[in-house]
Parts: structure tokens; sequence; C-alpha cells
């Protein structure tokens, strides 16, 4: 079975969260149309986010649902 080292996660996380991040902060400026309160929203979001997608995918890490084992197959001539 492989399994993704923690780091990986945490470099998935960051790079999820910045995409993530950019939209929360365009949304809530076009919903409040105050670009300070856009980036305390999208400050806030980005570290709670972060956080439980780490999480998350260290769960699913841990799981084996959709995994399998790939070997390279024998030859013989």
């Amino acid at each position: 079975m492989t399994r993704d080292k923690p780091y990986r996660s945490l470099l998935k996380a960051f790079s999820w969260r910045f995409t993530g991040t950019i939209d929360t902060i365009l949304v809530s400026w076009l919903v409040t149309n105050k670009l300070t309160l856009a980036l305390s929203i999208g400050g806030i979001e980005l570290g709670t986010k972060l956080t439980l997608y780490y999480l998350h995918e260290r769960l699913w890490n841990r799981l084996p649902v959709g995994r399998h084992d790939v070997t390279e197959p024998e030859y013989t001539i």
C-alpha cells in the first residue's frame, strides 16, 4: 500500500487554500463592496480551512478506499 507523506498533504493544503482564499476574497469583496472586510474574511478563512483540509487529507490517507498496489508484471521468456 502506498501512502502520501505528511509534507505532501501540507503542500497540497497550502496550494489549494491559496486558490480558495483568493476566491473567498473576491466573492466577499463583490458582496460587501469593502476590500478591508473581504481581506479580513479571507485571512480568517485561510487559517481555519488550511487546518481542516490538512486533517481531512491525513484522515483519508489512512483509509484504503480506492487504493491499490501497482506492481510491475513479471515477464518470463
